[in-house]
């Protein structure tokens, strides 16, 4: 009886009773379940938890034991995070397997029904079979999927060589946002949708001007003051390209190539000429009390660039800086719309700025499949789909029909779901990472040969054979010893059990 009062607490305090009309209870359960019938255990498996699971189940379980009062959910994380909250930092912290840690979970004599987890862990379960087709359930069903957002829905079928494996209630996206404004005084067109990088980067070129403190970029590729180029081209621009620092088995260096040296020339050229920011731009700004605002580490709040990329939960902060502009000093409402992340020519549709961080699948060794499947209709549901484009203001739903602008606002919207996911992230690449974790320290000390070339001490051709040169020897050291990490300058050292360095 107190877990049914602790359940009906929190569905109150997250205002599902409030919202949820009879129509939509008869809509997505067919009316209430008998009270007499035998009550069903639905097991999911996320990929972490641990000691606090209630805000997934107040996004995606709550509503549904309200409407079957029949099924009892039980949330297993796959990686317990609890354990790293006693961690007194005298042992090293290992990164968790997530690909064996679900799989175990998935397997054995109480395996969970249901799958949580991103789309680099599903396409390797549905490569070992472990996660059921759901095609033939959509169809029985006559489950409507049309209404999904293309990027999304072919996104996931792309894991499954054109057939569904999952479904997805939401993801997350970014756009390119930029100041309207700016544009208009100078007398340049603004960015479309589907834009190249270099017809981005064109743009950009246009709008940058001003000297020292008052110098605005005309591109960031995030909005943070002191962000790096380096790091900062890897996810939006490298990643697209599907660029990689060494080869599969982490024992050659791929970077002396034609297309890294294109990219480090173009990047490289930007930062000089202050097209892009640096990792010292604004800085001095944030180090200066006096000048402080609650906007000060915003460059395109802060009018400092003309364009960037941010998620789609940044209307949320431009919105509330333009409601409270009278109280922040030196700032005037930016007027400013989005258009889609640049694509390369070579791969116009793909925009990689789309996560699908939650995918739910059933287990292949799902002991309850039927009622599985009926809590992925329903969280994949046109109701629920309505009830949550009104409360979710971080993620968007995948049903185009409920994806609608902020109120109150008007803007390009489908910017952020026009173009298709990059690639997920190869499991058997994460897990090379967490098995060698010294191969972070091959990829960060790019950075310093990067740094050579905004010094003009060395070209990019000629910077990135002495990264190569110098990986190769860091890679035999990881291949000798598996655990072998490295400091900021490539000097090798073995961690102690304490975490420092032997």
């Amino acid at each position: 009886m107190r877990a049914r009062h602790g359940k009906l607490r929190k569905i109150i305090t997250v205002s599902l009773a409030a919202t949820l009309t009879l129509g939509l209870l008869a809509g997505c359960t067919g009316g209430k379940a008998k009270e007499t019938e035998q009550e069903k255990v639905l097991r999911i498996g996320v990929l972490y938890g641990g000691y606090d699971d209630s805000y997934f189940r107040q996004q995606y379980t709550d509503i549904y034991e309200f409407t079957h009062q029949n099924v009892r959910i039980e949330i297993v994380p796959a990686i317990d995070q609890s354990q790293y909250r006693y961690d007194d930092g005298t042992q090293q912290t290992k990164q968790p397997d997530y690909l064996a840690s679900m799989k175990k979970i998935m397997t054995g004599s109480n395996p969970v029904d249901v799958v949580v987890t991103d789309t680099s862990v599903l396409n390797q379960l549905i490569q070992e079979n472990m996660v059921k087709q759901l095609d033939p359930m959509i169809q029985e069903d006559k489950f409507d999927t049309a209404d999904f957002v293309p990027s999304v829905i072919d996104g996931i079928k792309d894991l499954g060589d054109g057939n569904l494996y999952a479904l997805t209630p939401s993801f997350t996206s970014s756009a390119l946002y930029f100041n309207k404004k700016m544009f208009t005084d100078a007398g340049v067109e603004p960015p479309k949708d589907k834009m190249t990088w270099d017809d981005i980067f064109n743009l950009a070129r246009r709008l940058a001007k001003g000297e020292g403190k008052d110098r605005v970029y005309g591109f960031s590729f995030n909005r943070y003051q002191g962000s790096d180029p380096f790091y900062d081209m890897q996810s939006s621009y490298v990643n697209a390209l599907q660029l990689k620092t060494f080869d599969d088995k982490a024992e050659k260096m791929t970077v002396n190539s034609p297309q890294w040296t294109k990219v480090w020339e173009t990047m490289s050229k930007l930062a000089k000429d202050k097209v892009i920011p640096d990792s010292n731009s604004g800085m001095n700004d944030m180090n200066n009390g006096e000048n402080w605002t609650p906007i000060n580490g915003d460059m395109f709040l802060s009018g400092k660039v003309a364009m960037t990329i941010g998620e789609s939960s940044y209307v949320n902060e431009i919105s509330d800086a333009n409601n409270n502009a009278a109280k922040i000093k030196n700032f005037k409402s930016i007027d400013w719309d989005v258009v889609s992340v640049p694509v390369h020519p070579e791969k116009p549709d793909i925009g990689g700025n789309i996560w699908l961080n939650n995918t739910f699948a059933i287990n292949s060794s799902a002991p309850n499949p039927e009622t599985a499947w009926d809590f992925i209709k329903f969280i994949n549901s046109e109701d629920w789909a309505k009830l949550k484009s009104r409360s979710n203001s971080y993620e968007m739903v995948s049903r185009k029909t409920y994806i609608k602008p902020k109120e109150g606002l008007d803007y390009n919207i489908q910017a952020f779901y026009l173009l298709k996911p990059s690639a997920p992230t190869n499991p058997k690449e994460e897990k090379l990472m967490q098995d060698k974790p010294g191969l972070y320290g091959v990829t960060n000390i790019g950075h310093n040969y990067f740094k050579e070339v905004l010094d003009n001490k060395k070209t990019p051709a000629e910077a990135l054979k002495e990264w190569e040169d110098k990986g190769n020897k860091m890679l035999l050291e990881i291949k000798n010893n598996p655990k072998t990490q490295f400091q900021d300058d490539g000097t090798p050292f073995i961690p102690t059990n304490n975490g420092g360095k032997g």
